[in-house]
């Protein structure tokens, strides 16, 4: 035990009660950025003596824990890999032909090893601060280009969850624009199961009819408002579905394809016979399996319904000197802007998978991408012609990947001998077999596949006699071969050698600032260190290459990885079971809702539909209650940002009958402990409601108190936050909800894997356990810390926010503060009296922090007008005090402009950021020094992080909405 470990337990830390947690413990020093004399230096800046002082005064006694967590000692990094590595190995790596939407691909290692691996690009923050993030902004944009060509849609947004979700959130789209007022969507029978289970899931709080069949018989005398087809079909074939839509068009039905991305450089795209919406999963461009995920769904569709397109979309605007700049187009969308009118609750997208599929097009290029696709259908009608010659009969073609193989009466017997042989295919029935090939297959593969299905009959015949013989493609011998160019924009055509693509993905990531150069001090978001030690098991093949739909016997170290989670989730939490299956927060809100619903459903409570919600909430929350059937009642704040306890009172009484739930974020977003907490819950219980806690904020509870302990019964947990796994530029995210005993019954279950509750709502996500490859980020992190060190890094954050605040208070007037003076995890920096007197507004705060090396808080919420910071319990007191310093000369520069020294609209706030073309312009004409536009503190000049453009017109890109590549010399020009 070191120096100042000892010094840290015996001085200052509240866990001096507890027996020793520190032996072996030098990760905890490392997570935590202030060291031990730091910490007394902070504590003497707040005027308590200890850690412990400062918890009994922030955080209620009511609702502290009396006892410590019950998790693992800590161990050292070492042991900890060694240990998931022994886990790891009880996964078996077959090779896997199920298909279903899934397939193992290549990752060049170009892409690997420098976007995967990469902190530059792994850390970063979602791009709502445009001119440090134009980086990833050109990378999604190239992924929208890829999706738009290849569908043959005019519009394509920046990714969504995985393909079922895309699917229910097409369906949702369908729905509103629908000009009848239909209630039935149709799914073709021959769409993918999951897919089917996810719209369902979906469908029943909407009160929406699902109707599947074959889309060869389709009564348009259902009265229906959309469909959704699948091409090609989860057994392989492809159909024309040119006519099917015409019809449903003529019947005033909005059209949904689900297409396989690869397949589109050999197939006629959607687009070009008459869908509406495209949607389907980018995971075989680039991405590993990793047991369902995470990957990047696309969803793409005409250009008359842009305003209405879930998730995020990527535009192009120009700066404030004409340049070219990328920045998030429609904004107004987002769903924390439109609450309860938001037509979805998507806020993670994913974005880092996104980027790596878009750059795999980019590293492969139109001919590579067509050559891959060429060689699995050219290796799956070999296949199929050797089958043939067995005597089976194969399914209908034309065929691109996929084979639905007939087996009278012997699938178990194949699947057996495949099972021997260590490679996977898929059960379709007792008399079907189905074999998906992918870019991975080998000639060899194919001789082991016919070896299989030749059972005792000697295999006559090579692989080469029959490759030999030019077996013509069932596609080319088709009407729905493709003829269209795609990707023809020189990004996808000059970055072929790993010498300019490594070059190429390297001048991108110098674009973007993410926590590899500076803190990204965003409130409710959590931007804490993402350890390396908890990033390398992500790439090992033992979770990234195991097919979600592989028999769960061969994923018995994911089932000890999610036995560990859910357990050590659960004490942290207090809650009695855990779902891991929502990929995101946006999803655990959801899946939260819709088991509060079954519960009352269930209960006969079939009226229980209202749901309060605070003014102050998330605005995903609004937008999941909708989602999730509920009627939107909303909750005044005081006047110190708390819950109104007693309008909550006057609603759950006149709600009384048909209340559901409340949605309360704890502790609250405007950044305190609310001291009636535990009467809230109670106001909600005795009226009949069950409570829903968002999880946003449990950074600051961790270890200190837990929701299902003082009256939350369901809360969704994102480990994107709290438990370390990194926002990826904006995705991935995983967001596991927790239920009391008595929710346990409805938690989401599956359909291909069974799991979850006896009387679950059904799947929320595609995959059982949706993002699985990321969780093993903070099974480490959570191993590595032990409950002590948990409890520490939720002080120290506690710590963070309130000395930040106390640094800041005679400059900046803190908004919210709680019943003894303090903040919790984050505090919000009250910047409106700026417009008053001196016309500058909080955008132009937080630009100008850029030029002070940072990131901006998060800007305008929950209140406009201010900025809401949070700096993680791993930011050093030296990056703490360099915020604060850079806030501190900001307002002196607000100062001189009060004071008339510096004009209102020619001065560096309304200027910023400045870029090094603005450096050196030769015209320089500004009432201040080029120094102080870009080295406004000493320490700049030994390292400048410089905005790729100045400031964004976002509405001139709203006005003019471009969303794919502009030819090359856009970026360069003027």
């Amino acid at each position: 035990m070191t120096q100042s470990l000892d010094r840290l337990t015996a001085a200052n830390i509240s866990s001096t009660t507890e027996a020793n947690p520190w032996a072996d413990a030098e990760f905890i020093q490392r997570h935590i950025g202030p060291r031990s004399l730091d910490l007394d230096k902070m504590l003497e800046v707040l005027g308590v003596a200890s850690l412990a002082e400062l918890i009994d005064r922030t955080v209620p006694a009511t609702i502290k824990m009396q006892q410590p967590l019950a998790i693992e000692t800590v161990k050292s990094e070492h042991t900890v890999l060694n240990q998931l590595k022994q886990i790891a190995a009880k996964n078996l790596i077959f090779r896997s032909y199920i298909g279903m939407g899934y397939a193992n691909c290549i990752t060049p290692t170009v892409i690997q090893r420098n976007i995967l691996e990469n902190p530059g690009w792994y850390t970063q923050y979602t791009p709502y601060q445009p001119e440090i993030s134009q980086g990833r902004l050109e990378a999604l944009l190239n992924f929208q280009t890829v999706i738009m060509d290849l569908t043959g849609m005019a519009i394509a947004n920046a990714s969504l969850l995985d393909e079922g979700t895309a699917a229910a959130e097409a369906m949702s789209m369908s729905y509103g624009l629908q000009k009848t007022k239909f209630n039935t969507f149709w799914i073709s029978e021959a769409a993918h199961p999951q897919t089917i289970d996810v719209i369902k899931t979906r469908a029943i709080p909407l009160g929406i009819e699902i109707v599947v069949g074959d889309h060869k018989n389709i009564d348009f005398s259902q009265q229906i408002f959309g469909m959704l087809l699948q091409y090609p079909a989860t057994d392989g074939a492809v159909y024309d579905y040119q006519e099917v839509i015409e019809q449903a068009h003529q019947a005033g039905a909005i059209v949904t394809v689900a297409a396989d991305l690869l397949s589109l450089t050999l197939l006629k795209p959607p687009g070009e016979f008459g869908a509406d919406i495209v949607v389907g999963n980018t995971q075989r461009f680039g991405v590993p399996l990793g047991y369902g995920g995470p990957h990047a769904a696309y969803f793409a569709t005409k250009d008359a319904y842009k305003r209405q397109i879930p998730g995020r979309l990527v535009g192009v605007s120009k700066d404030k000197r004409g340049k070219t700049a990328l920045r998030l187009a429609l904004q107004t969308r987002e769903q924390h802007i439109r609450r309860d009118k938001a037509t979805s609750n998507i806020c993670t997208a994913q974005v880092l998978l996104a980027i790596m599929a878009g750059m795999y097009a980019v590293y492969h290029g139109p001919e590579g991408l067509k050559s891959i696709a060429m060689r699995i259908h050219d290796l799956t009608t070999t296949l199929a012609t050797g089958l043939t010659k067995l005597g089976y009969s194969i399914g209908d073609a034309p065929y691109f990947d996929t084979l639905q193989v007939e087996t009278p009466d012997r699938a178990n017997a194949i699947l057996e001998r495949a099972k021997s042989q260590q490679i996977n295919l898929r059960s379709i029935d007792l008399h079907h077999v189905g074999i998906s090939l992918d870019e991975t297959t080998t000639p060899a593969d194919v001789m082991d596949l016919w070896r299989i299905f030749a059972g005792d009959k000697v295999l006559d015949f090579t692989f080469s006699e029959i490759d030999s013989n030019n077996v013509p493609s069932t596609i080319q011998a088709s009407t729905l071969a493709r003829n269209s160019e795609y990707l023809t924009h020189p990004v996808f055509n000059i970055y072929h050698s790993e010498t300019e693509l490594l070059r190429y993905i390297t001048r991108l990531q110098s674009k973007d600032l993410s926590l590899a150069q500076a803190m990204i001090p965003l409130g409710s978001c959590t931007m804490k260190l993402n350890s390396t030690s908890e990033m390398v098991p992500v790439t090992w093949a033992e979770f990234g290459q195991i097919h979600p739909f592989a028999p769960v016997e061969q994923a018995k170290g994911y089932q000890v990885l999610f036995d560990d989670l859910e357990r050590w989730l659960a004490e942290i939490t207090g809650f009695d079971a855990i779902s891991l299956q929502p990929n995101a927060g946006s999803q655990g809100e959801y899946a939260g809702l819709l088991v509060i619903r079954e519960y009352h459903q269930q209960r006969g409570d079939i009226d229980r539909n209202v749901c309060l919600i605070p003014q102050s909430a998330h605005g995903t929350n609004p937008a999941s209650a909708v989602m999730a059937g509920m009627q939107v009642v909303p909750i005044a704040c005081d006047n110190d940002g708390n819950i109104d306890i007693e309008d909550l009172r006057a609603k759950a009484t006149k709600y009384a009958d048909k209340l559901a739930a409340l949605m309360v974020t704890y502790p609250s977003t405007h950044g305190v402990f609310e001291e009636g907490i535990v009467e809230i819950c109670s106001i909600v219980h005795e009226h009949g409601g069950q409570v829903y806690m968002d999880g946003a904020n449990l950074n600051a509870q961790v270890g200190l108190c837990r929701p299902g302990d003082f009256g939350a019964d369901v809360c969704h947990l994102n480990l994107h936050k709290t438990f370390c796994i990194p926002h990826g530029g904006g995705g991935p995210g995983m967001g596991p909800i927790g239920v009391m005993a008595h929710l346990t019954p409805y938690l989401p279950t599956h359909k291909v894997i069974p799991m979850g509750g006896t009387q679950g709502i059904g799947a929320v996500s595609a995959a059982p356990w949706s993002s699985a490859s990321i969780l093993p980020i903070s099974w480490v992190y959570i191993a590595l810390m032990g409950g002590a060190g948990l409890k520490l890094a939720t002080e120290v954050a506690i710590l963070s926010a309130n000395y930040i605040a106390k640094r800041l208070e005679n400059h900046y007037s803190v908004l919210y503060k709680g019943t003894n003076g303090f903040v919790a995890h984050e505090c919000i920096l009250d910047l409106r009296e700026f417009k008053k007197t001196a016309d500058i507004e909080v955008d132009d705060i937080a630009k100008r922090l850029i030029d002070y090396g940072f990131h901006p808080p998060t800007v305008s919420w929950p209140v406009a007008g201010t900025v809401m910071v949070e700096p993680t319990e791993s930011e050093s007191l030296a990056e703490l005090d360099r915020f604060c310093d850079a806030m501190i000369a900001i307002r002196e520069e607000i100062r001189e402009i009060e004071i008339g020294n510096v004009d209102k609209q020619n001065n560096a706030l309304k200027n910023a950021p400045h870029t090094i073309v603005d450096l050196v312009d030769a015209n320089w004409d500004r009432p201040y020094s080029r120094e102080q536009a870009v080295y406004p503190v000493a320490g700049l000049q030994d390292y400048k992080f410089w905005p790729a453009v100045g400031r964004i017109d976002q509405a001139y890109g709203d006005r003019n909405l471009v969303c794919s590549c502009l030819p090359m010399d856009a970026y360069s020009q003027e």
